[in-house]
């Protein structure tokens, strides 16, 4: 289980952009492990070396739909797939002598939702049509080679609603050395993106030995408090909060909209650890140098030093 307090990575697709990436098109990053991994392992980098615990892989949006729409068949995105954690590995090696503790560095691959294939926006509402059976046909074989290609953890991430959290703990069921956490996106400040009670959801999975913790991304940053007030109602679980800038995603127009929370963030973040999260990352649009404020609070947090305390048992390994 996660305990006591770590620092998640930010948004991968804000710096592969700034890096120069075309990220057009249904797979989004994940085209990136084909045609540049390079960058994606520099930016994994980036992440470790301003204070994050935690990598998140570029495996998001990659789906078998999605890459043999490119030409590649089953195959070869099974070894994207497992290419998108020796990334992150490779990263980790390298960033390993700019840190000043040997407090352990992690590799979660990212397992995102069914709507984020859809390339639309889906993610935030979930309204699919589609039955917990078919959700979890989509997510099994994805999530299997995942779990199975050497990653500390899964990153259930930017999960949309109860059905497909419930189809993500079948998958995982169908592997039993996998461990995962399970992140909602949210309509409001007390409810996933579909509706159903955050605190329900909680509840329904704070039972599932197989999650270490739950959570919420790619929310605004003012609304973090409360959801993670409404998660802390459900459960005992560790909670990892990793909001985006504040801005909005339009799924039709393919951009963002508005603006970003002016509030300070390090503020954002104490607030965060208040309401009861004590695993803290950025998402969409935020950048290292948001990764580096959120790790002096933690360091705050946890009596200082960097690379932050952690304890966590997910293979009954630590750094894979």
């Amino acid at each position: 289980m996660l305990q006591e307090y770590g620092v998640v990575d930010g948004g991968l697709a804000t710096e592969l952009e700034r890096a120069g990436a075309d990220l057009s098109g249904g797979l989004w990053s994940a085209r990136l492990l084909a045609e540049q991994p390079d960058l994606i392992r520099q930016v994994h980098t980036a992440y470790y070396e301003a204070g994050a615990d935690v990598a998140i892989t570029a495996s998001y949006q990659a789906s078998y739909p999605g890459f043999a729409a490119i030409g590649l068949d089953h195959k070869a995105t099974n070894q994207l797939l497992r290419r998108s954690v020796e990334l992150a590995a490779e990263a980790r090696a390298g960033a390993r002598g700019h840190r000043t503790s040997d407090q352990p560095m992690w590799i979660a691959a990212s397992v995102g939702p069914y709507g984020a294939t859809l390339h639309d926006g889906s993610e935030y509402h979930g309204d699919y049509g589609l039955t917990v059976a078919e959700l979890t046909e989509f997510h099994a074989e994805r999530l299997a080679v995942l779990a199975g290609a050497g990653a500390d953890l899964l990153a259930c991430e930017t999960i949309p609603s109860r059905d497909e959290a419930r189809a993500l703990v079948v998958a995982l069921r169908r592997v039993p050395s996998a461990r995962a956490w399970v992140s909602f996106t949210s309509r409001d400040d007390r409810h996933t993106a579909h509706g159903e009670p955050l605190a329900d959801c909680a509840r329904e999975l704070d039972s599932e030995p197989q999650i270490v913790a739950l959570g919420v991304n790619c929310v605004s940053p003012d609304r973090a408090a409360s959801l993670i007030h409404e998660l802390r109602r459900g459960t005992a679980k560790p909670i990892v909060a990793y909001p985006n800038s504040g801005e909005i995603w339009d799924g039709q127009a393919q951009c963002w909209r508005g603006s970003a929370i002016a509030a300070p963030l390090s503020e954002l973040a104490e607030g965060w650890i208040e309401a009861g999260a004590t695993w803290l990352g950025g998402c969409c649009r935020t950048t290292p140098a948001d990764i580096g404020i959120i790790r002096q609070v933690i360091d705050r947090r946890a009596g200082g030093g960097t690379g932050g305390g952690t304890s966590v048992n997910t293979k009954g390994h630590r750094e894979g």
